[in-house]
């Protein structure tokens, strides 16, 4: 496939025009539609809620609740349950009887203290009873390159260690919504595959309390299933699993926002990561959600796997700069303020010549 820069290059208008729909998608392809504004205003709107009881994952990282407020927006203390909470029916609405919602979110910490803030957890309660949704289970994403912090206690007291992990939990309305982690199996270790070829180990009861089976460990199952411990390769007693880091600096979206002087988004959400939770709690033309999209990696991976997808951002820059995740052959559609180009590089280039390929 073609890349941005080479036979094709796109112009992003600075200042968008004002009073945008949030009805009318910024950017599309064959399988999703990329929305930028207010998500509370964008669920709500009819072309989002044509789409009730079809979403069959939401999947999303909302601004943390953090002490220093971020170019992205973040609503702190007591405001951010409410804030937080507001989301719960709207989302609970949109998504299937099967489906499922999954929410990143960071650890807090007391202003000025040298605590951890409950924030984050009573923003959970509060979600959960919102929505009438149930937890499923708690994932733990653990980030090595994640840089130490807070940095008044860690580096410069020395009284805390690095605060490298997130918490992602499942939800969903149903006890028993669609999964399959026959889709998300890691590969066996060395001595599991021995193992199961020869088929000699150890049977009987252990110290645990747990009974080993003469047959537990000689079927080939195709992988071993996963913790819910993401990414542990850095930690002794975890299982390798996905690569948690977002330090990546090739990607495409990367480069293209480079050459065009547009700001990263800060919290970047790898790619593998999201990759993980669609194939397991997806499948091929189900309908994925991201209501906080930042650089739209959900919509990206979920473009990749076949899925369709809707995704949202507030902040102009990150909203229209996520199209460099898509190759531009699958580009659809783009908003006025989107004009994607062709260039003719068979002429000189003094005189390239621009063909605008299509805008509404």
């Amino acid at each position: 496939m073609t890349s941005w820069g080479n036979v094709y290059d796109i112009i992003i208008e600075p200042s968008p025009t004002a009073r945008r729909w949030v009805s009318r998608s910024i950017y599309e392809t064959d399988l999703g539609a990329a929305f930028c504004g207010d998500s509370l205003k964008v669920l709500r709107s009819k072309r989002l809620q044509r789409h009730k009881g079809e979403v069959q994952l939401v999947f999303t990282s909302p601004p943390f609740p953090l002490i220093t407020r971020k170019k992205y927006g973040n609503v702190r203390g007591e405001e951010y349950i409410e804030w937080f909470a507001q989301f719960a029916p709207l989302l609970g609405d949109l998504v299937a009887d099967t489906g499922s919602i999954v929410i990143e979110m960071g650890n807090a910490w007391e202003s000025g203290r040298p605590v951890m803030s409950t924030l984050v957890l009573r923003a959970l309660l509060r979600f959960l009873e919102e929505g009438g949704l149930n937890l499923c289970q708690e994932f733990v994403w653990y980030n090595p390159a994640r840089l130490p912090s807070p940095a008044q206690w860690v580096n410069v007291e020395r009284i805390r260690v690095k605060d490298a992990f997130t918490r992602i939990w499942w939800m969903s309305r149903s006890d028993r919504p669609k999964a399959d982690n026959r889709r998300v199996l890691r590969a066996y270790s060395q001595s599991m595959k021995r193992l199961i070829q020869t088929g000699k180990y150890n049977a009987g009861r252990r110290p645990s309390e747990h009974t080993i089976g003469e047959n537990s460990f000689k079927v080939n199952n195709n992988g071993a299933i996963p913790p819910n411990v993401l990414n542990g390769d850095e930690a002794p007693s975890l299982s390798s699993l996905l690569k948690g880091t977002n330090t990546h600096s090739y990607d495409q979206y990367q480069l293209f926002s480079r050459a065009k002087n547009i700001p990263l988004h800060p919290a970047r959400m790898p790619p593998e990561l999201v990759e993980f939770f669609l194939r397991f709690l997806t499948e091929e033309r189900d309908l994925v959600l991201d209501p906080f999209a930042g650089s739209n990696t959900t919509g990206a991976v979920a473009e990749k796997l076949g899925r369709r997808w809707i995704s949202c951002e507030a902040n102009w820059e990150y909203a229209s700069s996520s199209i460099a995740r898509f190759p531009p052959s699958l580009i659809t559609r783009t908003c006025k303020d989107l004009t994607l180009e062709k260039t003719d590089h068979a002429a000189s280039s003094a005189s390239s010549v621009f063909t605008p390929l299509f805008t509404s």
